[in-house]
């Protein structure tokens, strides 16, 4: 795969110390003078992009005249807060925090294969992979944390002669959510970037316009998709039964 100018750039600069690192963990990189990958370089982009937004929007905080960018992660961040609080009930606040900046780091991650030279990393797997591994680990950190022994418990069923079979089924079922978050937002930003570089060729004006609103309008939703389930799995692990 060609590779991007942020890809290079990276690669010139850090590509050698990245490939000895990967072989200090005896992992042999496919590309020892190349390592660093286009969805690995647009993940990096994205950090890079929201340290300076949130840095800006700290360095800028006004309670009397609030900027733009001060203005939108208020909008951003109080639309995950009424979500999480119908979703995740009490305590939401807690996870706010994780919730907003998966937000936030999701959206820009598929927003990027709107502009000219970059791609969307989230059209390759392995990073909506990571968004849900991260998101596996947190919500079962959180259910342990809340319940204890006891979260453990809920996996074996109300019958002790089935607990077995039931704490199998269990297993299977919260892995399958790591697939599942992933796959969905994976095949729907691939599949967008497919069809409007394909219209792009074909037709260079005018008509890839409106596939690119199209993939604004994915772009938000498969964020909002992928969040609101977290919220779900958040919710469920940290629930008390009644």
């Amino acid at each position: 795969m060609e590779q991007l100018w942020f890809t290079q750039l990276l690669n010139h600069y850090f590509g050698s110390s990245v490939t000895a690192l990967l072989r200090l963990l005896h992992i042999e990189p496919a590309h020892a003078a190349t390592p660093i990958t286009n969805a690995v370089s647009m993940e990096v982009l994205a950090l890079l992009v929201l340290i300076v937004f949130f840095i800006a929007v700290r360095a800028s905080l006004s309670v009397e005249k609030p900027g733009k960018l001060q203005l939108t992660a208020e909008m951003v961040e109080e639309f995950i807060s009424d979500q999480a609080e119908q979703i995740i009930g009490h305590d939401y606040r807690r996870h706010l925090a994780y919730l907003v900046a998966l937000t936030f780091f999701i959206l820009l991650c598929n927003l990027l294969g709107l502009v000219p030279g970059f791609e969307s990393p989230t059209a390759n797997p392995t990073v909506p992979l990571g968004c849900a591994v991260a998101t596996f680990i947190y919500y079962h950190f959180y259910g342990i944390r809340h319940h204890g022994a006891h979260y453990i418990k809920q996996f074996l069923g109300p019958v002790a002669l089935l607990s077995p079979l039931m704490f199998l089924i269990e297993v299977i079922s919260h892995l399958a959510r790591i697939l599942s978050l992933t796959v969905r937002l994976y095949a729907n930003m691939f599949a967008g970037d497919m069809v409007t570089l394909a219209f792009f060729s074909l037709v260079p004006l005018l008509v890839p316009v409106a596939f690119l609103g199209l993939h604004l309008f994915v772009s938000l939703v498969q964020t909002f998709i992928f969040v609101v389930l977290a919220m779900v799995y958040v919710g469920m692990a940290v629930s008390e039964e009644h």
